[in-house]
């Protein structure tokens, strides 16, 4: 089974990190938190306001 999201970068703090996830299908960029009180995830976006979007990676 091919995986749909790669971490592409993290920033570990205390108890917590901060992900950039990639979409491999749509090439969306998704920034995470991750920590002890629960997890969130949103769209990465530049200094525009869009979403920051990788060449696709993935074939079908």
């Amino acid at each position: 089974m091919n995986e749909r999201f790669k971490v592409k970068s993290e920033q570990v703090f205390g108890m917590g990190s901060i992900q950039i996830v990639v979409d491999l299908e749509t090439g969306v960029n998704y920034i995470v938190n991750v920590n002890m009180s629960g997890n969130s995830m949103t769209p990465l976006l530049d200094s525009k306001g869009k979403v920051v979007v990788d060449k696709k990676t993935k074939t079908k």
